[in-house]
């Protein structure tokens, strides 16, 4: 039996992955145990996890993987630093010391972090480093279920590519061609997440999130920022940013550009501004994005698309190029940022190194991206016991019937079950669920238990058999990384008056059958469910559908505003009592708000920084 541990760290969300005999075993975020987001430090807890679950201590594993090379990413800060000099300097001075001291040994650096889990473990001998992009894309073409792809891969930047096309084959993965750093996609779009106010690589999701609201009427002004060729390859003009040598992404040039100062989220409230800014990023993204698809199609003629990087996390982008028929099918990576670059540098050195056959599975072989921490009632009911939590046990049937009828009186559900999600998604194990047919239902889970601005749209699982009657669409979407319309049988066409409303004021419109999951322009971003993948939740939105006809439920993840997804019982209790969530399901246990010790209540509307 051959095992493989992944490691991804020291940049932003840190993982660990084990894989047996070239099977994904287990994953998992630090950020989930530690309570920290987007946590960059060594994975330590995350390691003990996928050990433990695939019950090996360290030094019975075989191979043990980094997901970037450290030699590589070091070169690339001179290089720049150097190319752009004078500039610079007091970032460069700020970014050294860490590297001398820590990054560029960070063989001995894993060496003496990896021996603190065992002593037993002797040699660095079997620690190996994989290329940034080609992680991304192992960790998107291997788990996929076709047995040739072309893979895109965009991101920020890794050591010095931000974007690469790859091809694979069977085992074989190869990188084709690469934009290298200060061309990047990824922290062009993070140039606009900072500029209107979000957190650099955590707010982009909200960026995309706003753009419905607003008019993309700074689409010209953005060209003058980056030069898009036909074939989707780009450059940008340096002189309008600050990421390669300074401490910010954008500089003046930008703010005159756009006539503004990045917005201050402490002191300014979002404006039409930012959703027309908005707007219009998210509009140039995804003509980069369909051109390079349009332009690989045509020169590799393969069928088969997968995608990977942070940029593959803009679901809208992705439901694009799905609509444009460019690929037969499309396949994305959940943890498509930096933590699955630690399941993808495992399989790649499992299958390019290591010369391993690959067996394709017809449905893709993430197991639903379910790969995460899971307990047992008994260790459920011993955590919520010593949480001092009040709750009555059911049986299975009666759980669920349960549930349904609370979600169907419009009650807010803390809804943990089997194990965790790998990824950003919550995918209906760590979830909270509400009822899309509420006009209430959005506005109250986002101002009332998620503690964050309203405008944030909430996702739609639904049954995947009645998948084309609520939605544009036929296609599997079991990690909620497409975009599509509402069926336009659902629709509630919206008056000449409405249609003149501006920003915000567009979101109290009733839109559709479902308005809780209609975003603005009609669309969702939506999650299909199969029995195969998740029995209980399957069987949860039947028995909701059987008393409603809706075969929908609202699904968002398990956590509030800059606070990780909930772990562990008391990660789950400790939310559902600083929030203002009716119900708690978590194994067969089913807790009511009402009957809990109101000296347990926390204050968690101000417990997170914010994101």
């Amino acid at each position: 039996m051959s095992s493989i541990l992944g490691i991804s760290a020291f940049y932003h969300d840190s993982a660990a992955c084990i894989l047996k005999n070239g099977k994904i075993i287990a994953a998992a975020q630090e950020e989930r145990f530690t309570r920290k987001k987007h946590d960059p430090s060594y994975p330590h807890n995350a390691i003990e996890f996928v050990l433990d679950y695939a019950n090996l201590k360290l030094s019975e594993v075989d191979q043990i993987v980094f997901f970037e090379k450290p030699f590589l990413k070091f070169e690339r800060l001179l290089e720049t630093y150097v190319a752009f000099a004078p500039k610079g300097f007091i970032s460069f001075t700020k970014a050294m010391p860490l590297w001398i001291k820590e990054k560029l040994f960070q063989k001995n650096l894993l060496f003496n972090k990896l021996k603190k889990h065992d002593q037993n473990f002797k040699s660095d001998e079997n620690i190996f480093f994989s290329d940034h992009h080609l992680s991304h894309a192992a960790s998107a073409f291997f788990p996929s279920p076709f047995d040739e792809a072309i893979v895109l891969t965009a991101d920020g930047v890794g050591e010095w590519a931000t974007t690469t096309v790859a091809v694979g084959k069977n085992q074989n993965l190869e990188i084709k061609k690469e934009i290298h750093f200060p061309h990047s996609l990824g922290l062009l779009y993070s140039a606009f997440t900072y500029y209107t106010g979000f957190k650099v690589n955590s707010g982009e999701y909200k960026l995309m999130g706003l753009a419905p609201y607003g008019n993309p009427i700074f689409e010209d002004k953005i060209k003058k920022l980056i030069d898009i060729k036909e074939d989707g390859t780009f450059r940008l003009d340096q002189k309008y940013f600050n990421y390669a040598t300074g401490l910010t992404m954008t500089n003046e040039k930008f703010n005159n550009l756009f006539g503004q100062k990045p917005r201050n989220p402490l002191k300014e409230k979002i404006s039409q501004f930012q959703m027309d800014i908005a707007a219009s990023i998210q509009k140039v993204t995804e003509e980069i994005m369909i051109k390079l698809a349009k332009s690989i199609r045509q020169e590799y003629g393969i069928k088969n698309l997968c995608l990977a990087g942070g940029v593959a996390l803009n679901c809208v982008a992705n439901g694009k190029i799905l609509k444009e028929k460019i690929f037969d099918n499309i396949w994305i990576q959940p943890a498509a940022g930096d933590a699955g670059g630690s399941l993808g540098a495992a399989l790649a050195l499992w299958h390019i190194e290591n010369g391993n056959e690959r067996i394709v599975n017809p449905s893709d072989d993430m197991k639903g991206s379910y790969l995460g921490n899971e307990f047992t009632q008994n260790e459920i009911e011993k955590e919520l016991k010593t949480a001092g939590a009040k709750f009555e046990t059911l049986n299975y049937e009666d759980l669920i019937d349960k549930t349904a009828e609370f979600l169907s009186n419009e009650k807010a559900i803390g809804w943990f079950q089997g194990r965790m999600e790998f990824g950003p998604r919550a995918l209906g194990a760590r979830s909270i669920l509400g009822d899309p047919r509420s006009e209430r239902m959005q506005k109250n889970l986002n101002l009332k238990v998620k503690y964050r601005e309203s405008f944030r749209p909430f996702a739609p699982s639904i049954l995947r058999e009645d998948l084309s009657e609520w939605f544009d669409t036929n296609v599997d979407s079991p990690y909620m990384l497409l975009v599509t319309n509402i069926n336009s049988k659902k629709k509630i066409e919206m008056t000449n008056e409405q249609k003149e409303l501006f920003g915000i004021d567009k979101l109290n419109i009733k839109r559709s059958d479902i308005p809780a999951v209609t975003h603005v322009d009609y669309t969702a971003r939506f999650q299909t469910v199969t029995k195969n993948t998740n029995k209980r939740y399957y069987d949860l939105i039947s028995k909701f559908k059987e008393k409603t006809r809706c075969p929908v439920i609202v699904n968002t993840s398990f956590n509030v505003r800059g606070e990780p997804i909930v772990n562990t019982p008391t990660d789950a209790f400790n939310c559902f009592m600083g929030t203002e969530l009716d119900y708690l399901i978590i194994g067969n246990c089913i807790l009511d708000k009402k009957y809990q010790n109101k000296n347990l209540r926390k204050d968690y509307s101000k417990e997170f920084d914010l994101d």
